[in-house]
């Protein structure tokens, strides 16, 4: 007998949080990230001068981390169904592919929105120690950064989990999630004839003014076409494949 019907897409979602930690890979990866995360701090409390001691500067760099390893979690989410072969009894209960994949997708974003919060709070922390110690101690922010860095992480969260909808397979959705991008870059770099292309392509490129105010109309239309390419695309093309493959 399946579940569909009595299970709310909020619940669904909330499995689908659990989930990310129940594997030793998922709760790994993430007390790596709060540790990094809170390490970004100790690291400017340490060795920055006074001037870089401000919130602004803490939350900007303790975002690293979590752009960087949350995606990994996001991949392990669809493609341990596979490898762990935890998708026959998912889609035993709950026969509708779709709701289960807008459940990974909602955990995602949760998981991102959770990371941004919590650094902002890490920040807010180190920020009264190094104005203790003699920092700088400005609180003042633009508030477009905090949404932009937020935005930063669920972009890179969906794109892992477009890669891990698309290959199925742990070890290659991880390597190409991070290869082909840099590889793009490098060609982007050194092909003349790929230049432009790049500066809309290139999705390490397009990201980087989030973490600067005030984004200009072309650079918002730059990022837009690189998360159509590198997210909304891998996103699309891996539903497909979700709801299509055959669970043995």
């Amino acid at each position: 007998m399946t579940v569909t019907a009595s299970l709310p897409p909020t619940r669904l979602t909330v499995v689908e949080l659990r989930k990310l930690a129940d594997t030793r890979a998922g709760f790994w990866l993430l007390v790596v990230v709060g540790l990094a995360t809170a390490g970004t701090s100790a690291v400017i409390l340490g060795w920055a001068p006074d001037e870089q001691m401000t919130f602004g500067d803490f939350f900007a760099f303790g975002l690293v981390p979590s752009a960087v390893l949350l995606p990994v979690l996001g991949t392990l989410s669809i493609t341990s169904e596979w490898s762990q072969r935890t998708a026959l009894a998912t889609f035993t209960l709950v026969p509708a592919r779709s709701r289960v994949l807008l459940a990974k997708i909602a955990a995602g974003v949760l998981i991102a929105v959770a990371a941004t919060v919590a650094t902002a709070a890490l920040s807010a922390v180190a920020n009264v120690i190094g104005r203790a110690a003699g920092g700088d101690g400005s609180w003042h922010v633009d508030a477009s950064l905090l949404w932009q860095g937020l935005l930063l992480q669920v972009i890179f969260v969906l794109m892992g989990i477009g890669f891990g909808a698309l290959l199925q397979n742990t070890p290659l959705a991880i390597v190409l999630y991070f290869a082909l991008p840099m590889i793009w870059s490098v060609l982007g770099g050194m092909v003349k004839g790929l230049k432009s292309a790049s500066g809309w392509l290139d999705i390490n490129v397009t990201t980087t003014p989030l973490s600067e105010p005030d984004m200009t109309s072309g650079e918002w239309a730059r990022l837009g076409v690189s998360v159509a390419v590198w997210v909304l695309l891998p996103l699309a093309a891996g539903a497909v494949r979700v709801l299509r493959r055959e669970v043995t």
